[in-house]
C-alpha cells in the first residue's frame, strides 16, 4: 500500500499545474489557516526539536521496536475495523498479526508476521464504506489534517484502541506523548520535501491529506475522472465518497472496495 509520503509527493504533482482558488472540500480554509499556523508555530518550538532529538539519540534498534509496538497496538484497531468492513479474510490475517506479534513477539516488540501484509483501516474509513461522505476539511489544533468524517472516527479509534484502556491515566499519557514523538520523527524526511517546494505549504498538505484518505477508502482504487466527448478534461467531478456503497459479505472479494452504485 501506498505510503502518506507518496501523496506527498503526489500533492506537489497536483499543484504545480493549479491556481490557487476555494476548493469546495475546505469551506472552512481561513479558520483553517490560522490552526495551521498556530500547529505549525507550536511545532517549529516544541515538536520538531523534540523529534530531532529523538532521532538522534535513539538507537535504530529501538525506534525499530518502537514502530513494531505501535504497528502491533494498531493491528487491534485495523482488525476491529475489517470486520465492521466485512473484509473477513482480512481481519483473520490481521487477527493472527496481533497474536502472534503480542505472544510470540513479545508485547509486539519484534514483528515475527513481516510475511503478512500491514493493512490500514480505521473507523473514519469505516464511515466512508458505509456511505457516509468526509464532509468538509479539518485542520485540528495538534493532531493536524483531518475531515469531520475522520474527526469523528478518530474519536472511536481513540476509545477503542489499546492505549485507551491503559491504566494509570498517566502511563496512558505518557504512551500517547511517545507515539506522537515517535511518528513526529517519522515525518522529518517527509516535511523536507514539503519545505523545499515552493508552493503554499497549507495547500500542499491540504491535497496530499485529501488525496491519501479518498485512497485508503476505495482500498487503493479511486474512481477516475470523466472526461468530456472533446478529451479537454473532466465532464463532471469524481465521484463522491458517498457513493460507495456497502460490500456483500459473499460476492466482493474480502480487501475490495464495494462497487459504486
Amino acid at each position: 500500500m501506498r505510503t502518506f509520503q507518496t501523496f506527498i509527493v503526489l500533492a506537489a504533482l497536483a499543484l504545480t499545474g493549479c491556481a490557487s482558488g476555494t476548493n469546495p472540500a475546505d469551506p472552512f480554509e481561513s479558520f483553517n489557516r490560522g490552526v495551521y499556523k498556530f500547529n505549525d508555530t507550536l511545532d517549529k518550538a516544541v515538536g520538531k526539536p523534540v523529534a530531532q532529538g529523538y532521532e538522534k539519540v535513539m538507537p535504530t534498534m529501538g525506534k525499530v521496536m518502537a514502530s513494531n509496538f505501535f504497528s502491533n497496538l494498531d493491528d487491534v484497531v485495523v482488525t476491529l475495523n475489517d470486520v465492521l468492513q466485512l473484509k473477513i479474510r482480512q481481519a483473520c490475517a490481521d487477527g493472527i498479526r496481533v497474536i502472534f506479534n503480542s505472544t510470540l513477539g513479545i508485547g509486539g516488540l519484534f514483528n515475527v508476521t513481516s510475511r503478512l501484509e500491514k493493512h490500514h483501516e480505521d473507523f473514519g474509513q469505516t464511515l466512508g464504506y458505509w456511505g457516509m461522505g468526509p464532509g468538509p476539511y479539518l485542520m485540528l489544533p495538534i493532531l493536524g489534517p483531518s475531515d469531520l468524517r475522520d474527526t469523528a472516527g478518530l474519536a472511536v479509534d481513540t476509545v477503542e484502541g489499546p492505549i485507551g484502556f491503559v491504566t494509570p491515566v498517566a502511563t496512558r499519557n505518557e504512551l500517547y506523548i511517545y507515539q506522537y514523538v515517535h511518528v513526529r520523527g517519522q515525518l522529518l524526511d517527509s516535511e523536507k520535501v514539503m519545505n523545499e517546494a515552493s508552493l503554499d505549504k497549507y495547500e500542499f498538505l491540504r491535497n496530499a491529506y485529501l488525496l491519501h484518505r479518498q485512497d485508503l477508502v476505495y482500498d487503493g482504487n479511486p474512481p477516475r475522472q470523466k472526461y468530456d466527448d472533446e478529451g479537454d478534461g473532466p465532464a463532471d467531478s469524481p465521484v463522491p465518497e458517498n457513493k460507495i456503497q456497502p460490500a456483500p459479505a459473499n460476492d466482493t472479494p474480502s480487501g475490495q472496495p464495494a462497487p459504486a452504485k
